[in-house]
């Protein structure tokens, strides 16, 4: 039998269905997108709980004259799916393929390239803003859900469209919210109602008379106030009209019928408007149902069970082990309280916060506030460990400087997926943290070459003074055994891990063991490596980094990450502020935004696998290296 899928590959196509065949594609498109998700890996509960958004919008509005902004964007596959890209959805994160959140390169019905949450309605409102005054045409749709309302971004940007008073549409995807099915549908009604055109046209005429008789002003005042009454009385939109926003629901948001004829309500309304939906996460999709959050993002699963692609077994992740190291320590230190920033799971916290409730703290998708509130409790005696993601951490960099390490407080940053992270793209890539750490005064900055040593820095870290980062990679260990008494590493110390007298490979974090394999196979043509694993970019082990290189003559730094700013160049600032002339080749990640791709792909493109980097030093050292030439420059 054919699908109606079959015939859509633009919205155009979508606006010429009857709304009886849009039920059949909701079915449809939550098909495709399990079977897909279940062999690539991806978000999957956020997309299948606004398929019948996502329809409602292409079937209202007319894209990409009217551009629909989705925040985070790993909500956008039935958008994609509609706009051209089904034939390529197969290939959906996979390295050279669509990417797994909107971007512009792929289609013009991507408005934005975006991954992080919170920032759609501050663009959106610059989109309008730049509409308005070039005289072009189209509306401006956000797609923004309730755990991304949570930043205060979001709010910056409801407070000055309220103020300009533009017409921008806001979409709530409200999928947490607690309200009772009665008061949705009465509500549901309301809405509609009071935003239907013969309403609209009924209330402008009316106020229009109203203004022309004695105190007509007052009137008009109190007849919108009775709207507003009525609404706020049985709606959660009194906040936002407090912005300035109409508020509109909450309405039912698997209801095709009921969203159509609501978006298309307000299509035409002035000024900002706000449509509050209610949705269920993982709809459609049983187990995703039931376990929304684990169903968020992950890997390969089998569709029948809803478990994980078996595979071989791994190492524990270094995330795990993280985790039960937190656990191990809450035990021995009181002072000790965990914060993250709406990733119980996804940072290892949840098994904290179950041990010691009180003492874990959830803000929200606020990274700029989880790193203030940990400055507060580090100021009122306690031992804060702020778990953040390496990407999301960026958006706190004032926070870090400013309310931390200023006043050298001890806060400890746990930083997961530092380095390359891989299908999610550019916008999760943790390329830029060694470099936008170690610049900061005051700040100590380590990253493991093991999960057995990220166990002994996290407990180096609880120990010591100052604000301090411990940066690891998303994934599983090296496979090491876990030694089970925790010891304190001397701060600014390295360790040697093979001695050579031809070259010095320093390697930081999970490159430690490439840089030794690469070391075994240079060791093959006769070149004889040393192997340093350097533990901390700030502080350096100045002494013993000139001791080996002043010995071997030549250095590489190896890092996975970018390499301006890094690891090899706080190396090259060392050997400049000593004077030494030492040849130095830097391997990292180049000046660019790492593309999606599984993570061996791309280490294996950026040279950063044991035979690149063998391929890399000795290359360099047959055929680049040479003695500078001494040159004195005259005043």
């Amino acid at each position: 039998m054919a699908k109606i899928l079959d015939r859509v590959n633009s919205p155009a196509d979508l606006k010429k269905l009857k709304l009886r065949h849009l039920n059949k594609l909701s079915d449809e498109l939550r098909e495709l997108i399990i079977n897909t998700v279940s062999q690539t890996g991806g978000h999957l509960a956020p997309n299948l709980g606004v398929v019948e958004l996502t329809i409602a919008l292409h079937y209202v509005f007319d894209s990409p004259k009217d551009k629909i902004v989705w925040d985070v964007g790993h909500q956008a596959y039935a958008h994609k799916l509609l706009t051209g890209r089904k034939e390529s959805f197969h290939t959906l994160r996979q390295y050279g393929g669509i990417a797994g959140f909107p971007k512009r390169s792929e289609s013009p019905h991507d408005i934005v390239d975006v991954g992080h949450s919170s920032t759609s309605i501050s663009a959106a409102l610059g989109l309008v803003v730049a509409q308005d005054m070039l005289k072009k045409e189209g509306k401006v749709v956000v797609v923004i859900g309730d755990g991304s309302m949570t930043a205060g971004l979001a709010f910056e940007g409801l407070n000055n469209a309220g103020h300009l008073k533009k017409d921008l549409i806001v979409i709530l995807n409200d999928n947490e919210m607690s309200i009772s099915p009665n008061v949705g549908a009465l509500s549901s009604f309301l809405s509609r109602k009071l935003t239907g055109p013969v309403a609209r046209r009924l209330k402008r005429e009316l106020e229009s008379f109203v203004s022309h008789l004695p105190g007509g002003e007052h009137l008009v005042q109190a007849i919108r106030k009775s709207e507003d009454a009525i609404k706020c009385l049985l709606t959660p939109g009194m906040l936002f009209e407090a912005f300035g926003f109409r508020y509109v629901g909450p309405i039912p948001g698997h209801n095709i019928e009921i969203l159509i004829n609501t978006l298309k309500n307000v299509k035409d309304l002035e000024g900002p408007t706000l449509v509050h939906v209610l949705t269920q996460k993982g709809k459609g999709y049983p187990p995703a149902e039931e376990e929304p959050e684990r169903f968020h993002g992950l890997g390969p699963f089998d569709v029948k069970t809803g478990k994980p692609t078996v595979s071989k077994p791994s190492p524990p992740s270094y995330t795990s082990v993280f985790s039960k190291t937190m656990v191990r320590l809450g035990k021995e230190e009181p002072r000790l309280v965990a914060i993250t920033a709406a990733m119980p799971s996804g940072t290892g916290l949840k098994a904290f916060s179950e041990k010691f409730p009180e003492r874990f703290f959830d803000v929200g998708i606020a990274e700029q506030h989880a790193v203030t509130f940990a400055a507060g409790l580090a100021l009122g005696g306690l031992i804060p460990v702020c778990a953040i993601y390496s990407t999301f951490l960026q958006r706190a960099f004032d926070q870090i400087i400013h309310d931390v390490a200023l006043t050298d407080l001890h806060v400890v940053f746990a930083i997961d997926r530092g380095g390359i992270v891989g299908e999610d793209g550019p916008t999760h890539q943790g390329q830029f943290d060694l470099s936008y750490l170690r610049l900061i005064p005051n700040m100590t900055v380590m990253a493991p070459k093991d999960e057995n040593e990220l166990q002994h820095m996290l407990y180096t870290a609880i120990k010591c003074k100052g604000p301090v980062a411990v940066r690891y990679p998303r994934g599983a260990g090296v496979g090491v055994s876990l030694d089970w008494e925790l010891k304190e590493l001397p701060i600014g110390k390295a360790e040697i891990m093979r001695e050579g007298a031809d070259v010095l490979l320093l390697a930081i974090g999970n490159t430690v063991y490439p840089a030794l394999e690469a070391a075994n196979i240079l060791a093959e043509k006769g070149i004889s490596a040393a192997v340093v694993n350097a533990r901390f970019v700030k502080p350096l082990d100045e002494d013993l980094i000139t001791e080996l290189s002043l010995r071997c003559g030549k250095v590489v730094t190896i890092e996975e990450n970018t390499l301006i700013g890094g690891f090899g160049a706080a190396v090259l600032e060392l050997f400049s502020k000593r004077g030494l002339r030492i040849p130095v080749k830097m391997i990292g990640l180049p000046d660019i935004f790492v593309e999606h791709g599984a993570p061996a792909i791309l280490r294996e493109k950026y040279g950063l696998t044991p035979e690149k980097i063998a391929e890399k030093v000795s290359f360099w050292l047959e055929h680049e290296v040479k003695t500078p030439e001494i040159k004195v420059l005259k005043a």
